[in-house]
């Protein structure tokens, strides 16, 4: 079983035309900035938005031609929708209800759903008295209780706290590696798409922009949000043999490329000097500290000059070098700790 969309929505400002193909058992995140299309598509696959033109095929059927309520396909929206009025119970078993199955199978099949995501002691809550993560299980179990052939997740993890996204992050990636058919996940995350998805889809404008997977996305992203997304710097140049011409820096790199190219390298492989460095010949420019910011147990330095760079410090090197805004440093980068790819 495999889904094949070829989406176009049109709206005043805004064009969304994306193919996207997700085989059974794989799990697919779409990523980008807000406004990029993300939610479009997924309410798109869904029957939500209405299609412009392209279409749906599910194992070389038409999708896009059946209201969204005879679609195979399970929903887990990102305030997870539940009926307040009904039990954990009940809300799972409103699906089977409305594909005809009886009141009794269905409450059946909703106390065995509750069971495998844990909930069994909560069957008579109402989501009111449920957490954040018991709702969001809740909320799986529901889109999952009507035997989908498709799964669509839209920010499922973001209304949780960060203790419990790891846990219940866990737990969904088990629950996606047991689902037979195709998923697709829209995150902000870049940690949740990582954990979660076997491949990544990352929209810009309405476009993909690039696509594969985490592995192949991290170590070659292909334009600034990616970069920013697995925490790298990158810039486009030109190459010739072991250097990339950036602007007027010149980068020596370990790869032999010729023509357009990009150079990535880490926050952290910045190092940073108040006067010229001597020693081992290394990517070497003059730039000016434009801001200062905490960033996980370390100092993110941005920096501006040639280019427009991150650099990861430690505190300690913050006080040492008297690292404040406006001063000039020379930041380096060994061509050893820098990546250069084709364009």
């Amino acid at each position: 079983m495999t889904l094949r969309a070829h989406l176009i929505v049109e709206r005043p400002r805004f064009r969304l035309e994306i193919d996207l193909t997700v085989a059974a058992g794989e799990v697919v995140a779409l990523l980008g900035p807000n406004g990029a299309g993300k939610t479009t598509a997924l309410r798109a696959l869904a029957g939500l938005t209405a299609l412009s033109d392209g279409r749906i095929d599910l194992d070389g059927r038409p999708l896009h031609t059946l209201p969204t309520e005879h679609r195979p396909i399970g929903m887990v929206f990102q305030e997870y929708l539940l009926f307040p009025h009904l039990s954990a119970l009940d809300n799972i078993a409103f699906g089977p209800r409305c594909h005809g199955a009886a009141k009794s199978a269905a409450r059946r099949a909703a106390a065995a759903w509750l069971e495998r995501v844990g909930l069994t002691e909560h069957a008579g809550a109402k989501p009111r008295r449920l957490s954040g993560g018991q709702a969001q299980r809740v909320a799986l179990a529901r889109a999952l209780a009507v035997e989908p052939r498709v799964l669509l997740l839209d920010e499922p993890l973001a209304a949780l706290d960060a203790h419990t996204r790891l846990q219940i992050r866990s737990q969904l990636r088990r629950h996606l590696a047991d689902f037979e058919g195709a998923t697709v996940l829209v995150t902000h995350d870049p940690l949740d798409a990582m954990v979660l998805a076997d491949r990544l889809v990352v929209l810009e404008h309405g476009r993909i922009v690039q696509q594969g997977t985490p592995a192949e996305v991290a170590r070659h992203p292909r334009t600034d949000y990616v970069a920013r997304l697995v925490g790298l710097n990158l810039y486009r140049g030109t190459a010739a043999d072991r250097q990339v011409m950036v602007g007027d820096i010149r980068f020596n790199v370990a790869e032999h490329l010729d023509g357009p190219a990009f150079v990535a390298f880490p926050p952290a492989a910045v190092a940073l000097y108040r006067t010229r460095p001597d020693g081992s010949p290394r990517n070497l420019w003059q730039a000016t500290i434009e801001g200062i910011e905490r960033h996980g147990d370390n100092v993110r330095i941005h920096l501006g000059g040639p280019i427009v760079v991150s650099a990861d410090v430690t505190p300690a090197a913050v006080a040492d070098l008297d690292l404040t805004p406006g001063r000039q440093v020379w930041a380096a980068v060994k061509a050893t700790e820098t990546h250069a790819y084709p364009e």
